[in-house]
């Protein structure tokens, strides 16, 4: 009986035991999962022997992606190729959710320095570590945007590259081709911090020239093609800062606007290859070969909060042939000779 009763007293306590481990909640395994993935992230780091640069685009369009490619090469140039680094690139499809875990996978994969390709995802990554050396590509207004206290003297752990348009230059490259436009619209989104001051700055520069100016702005890209309809019938001509939501729908900012023939002047070398009329802007390849190299350079050692903000003082003229020809317009031969085109005879 003794023996029996210790039986039943065993198998009860088992029972108790077995429930309790199958009822543990999931959180803790997922605790466990996380630890082990990030212990097997650091060990296959120490094996390899390479660095690790974290990039985190804020969304695909050919401006990002382009300045993405820059980025590889600004490292290799500085002497951090595949055999010495290893990239860790995630996209975050303009999703600030997914930017925000992908920030979290980039840490716990021990990254060296990390990236951020525009300006949402340079702020996920500042929210998430003031540790881990950060670069920015592409970011407008790093100061506006309290990612940096100072453009000289950045402190903390960021620095970068600020990609700020020559934008009186641009709207002086307007009036050279559209002598008889008399009102431009300012076009940007409203979810995006780097347009504001990029569309005061326009503001100013349009109007100084004699400019009427009419500001338009969407809080997403499902709205851009009924805008510019909008746009078309008010405005001579569309100003387009450096803006993620309107670069990465261009196709469809140029189909609508063409409709009325309303020429397009964006801010970037790869919204006029898309089909804008031209701009005075920065190469986005060259933006993100000087974002790689500083990368390269806090590997080596540097301080990313004693590193400058690296501002470009130079822009090229791009003109769009094929588009400028679809508006009939006719480029003055001042600008032309100094210009890259694209489109039409382009080579």
């Amino acid at each position: 009986m003794k023996n029996r009763g210790l039986t039943i007293v065993t198998s009860l306590i088992i029972g108790i035991l077995i429930g309790g481990f199958l009822l543990q909640p999931k959180g803790l395994f997922n605790r466990s999962a996380k630890s082990d993935e990030t212990k097997a992230s650091t060990t296959e780091k120490a094996s390899t022997g390479k660095k690790r640069v974290g990039v985190l685009q804020y969304v695909s369009h050919p401006a990002l992606d382009a300045i993405y490619k820059g980025i590889q090469e600004g490292l290799k140039d500085k002497g951090y190729d595949k055999n010495k680094v290893e990239i860790l690139f995630q996209n975050g499809q303009g999703d600030q959710s997914k930017l925000n875990t992908m920030t979290d996978q980039l840490i716990n994969q021990k990254s060296d320095v990390l990236i951020g390709i525009a300006t949402p995802a340079a702020k996920a990554l500042a929210n998430a570590t003031t540790k881990i050396p950060i670069v920015m590509g592409a970011i407008t207004d790093p100061v506006a945007a309290g990612l940096v206290k100072d453009m000289k003297n950045p402190g903390g752990n960021i620095t970068g590259v600020s990609d700020q348009s020559p934008v009186k230059a641009q709207m002086e490259l307007a009036q050279k081709l559209l002598p008889e436009a008399k009102t431009v619209g300012l076009f940007s989104s409203s979810a995006e911090d780097n347009s504001a001051s990029q569309i005061a700055q326009a503001k100013k520069a349009a109007e100084a020239l004699g400019y009427q100016t009419k500001e338009y702005q969407v809080p997403s890209t499902n709205e851009i093609a009924q805008v510019v309809q909008t746009m078309s019938k008010e405005v001579d001509f569309i100003y387009i800062p450096t803006d993620n939501t309107i670069a990465s729908a261009m196709d469809t900012v140029v189909a609508e606007a063409n409709k009325s023939k309303t020429p397009v002047i964006p801010s970037v070398d790869t919204m006029v290859e898309a089909g804008g009329l031209a701009t005075i802007g920065i190469n986005q390849k060259a933006l993100g070969v000087e974002t790689g190299k500083m990368a390269a350079e806090i590997l080596d050692g540097k301080q990313p909060g004693k590193m400058p903000i690296y501002v470009f003082n130079t822009g090229d003229t791009i003109i769009n042939q094929k588009e400028a020809d679809l508006l009939g317009i006719t480029i003055p031969k001042d600008v032309a000779k100094d210009a890259k085109i694209v489109g039409g005879d382009a080579k």
